[in-house]
């Protein structure tokens, strides 16, 4: 086919110069390796806030940014209790919501939130909550990690959120660098075998939370500390991989 010819006064338009990805100091065999040892180590991981349904999932992953999973959940045993719904959420208004919400840190704003994509839901969406990120992102305090969240876990879509413990991992670790959890996220969708995507995001949630911590990681605890390639790591030798005890939740 021949070249097309350029346009007289017209500047040809310039292509942007590709993304150059830092190596990673990780074979695809020992990449593969760590997640097989994440899924022996917990083959069905759950995510730890509580919920009914993928209403009450959107809110508490909403209520959870800037805080503990623990904490949110102790704030929505009771509202959920009573506000199951985004009908029964408006009902209940936002000064309720927020005095449920109280211990929970921004609580007033994200009582706000909670309220205005509950109006949203009954509004746009028929009272249900949307499938799609694209939709998702639209309700008031749903971001690109929350949406991914609730797509995974409410309707099985395999998505990789990228919370503070995967930002970590990944950076620390050297195996998905970024500036951003954009990043971060991408790095990793580029490495993950497939058939480890689906638990992926909940396996380094919790290695994060309970093992490869923010202020001293428990390398001594770690299943691949072998592999791993940490500036941070204290020891080779890994922790013996057997199934950890079926979480609660």
């Amino acid at each position: 086919m021949a070249a097309k010819t350029p346009v007289p006064g017209k500047t040809a338009a310039r292509r942007k110069p590709a993304v150059r990805r830092s190596p990673i100091p990780y074979t695809k065999e020992e990449i593969r390796e760590i997640f097989r040892r994440f899924s022996i180590q917990r083959p069905e991981p759950k995510g730890e806030l509580e919920h009914v349904n993928p209403f009450t999932l959107v809110v508490a992953v909403a209520l959870s940014a800037q805080a503990t999973d623990a904490g949110v959940n102790k704030a929505t045993r009771a509202l959920f209790a009573v506000a199951d719904t985004p009908e029964k959420m408006l009902a209940l208004g936002e000064d309720k919501v927020r005095d449920y919400i109280k211990t929970i840190g921004l609580y007033r704003n994200k009582a706000k939130n909670v309220i205005a994509l509950s109006r949203k839901l009954v509004d746009e969406f028929g009272g249900e909550v949307p499938r799609t990120e694209k939709e998702l992102v639209t309700l008031p305090g749903v971001g690109r990690k929350t949406a991914n969240v609730v797509m995974s876990m409410a309707f099985g879509v395999p998505t990789l959120a990228v919370d503070t413990h995967v930002f970590r991992i990944g950076n620390r670790l050297k195996i998905a660098p970024g500036k951003t959890p954009d990043e971060v996220e991408a790095a990793f969708l580029r490495i993950i075998p497939e058939e480890y995507l689906f638990h992926a995001h909940h396996w380094l949630i919790l290695h994060g939370r309970y093992c490869c911590k923010a202020r001293k990681p428990e390398c001594e605890r770690c299943v691949i500390a072998d592999i791993c390639k940490s500036p941070e790591k204290t020891v080779d030798v890994p922790a013996p991989l057997v199934e950890l005890p079926q979480q609660i939740v």
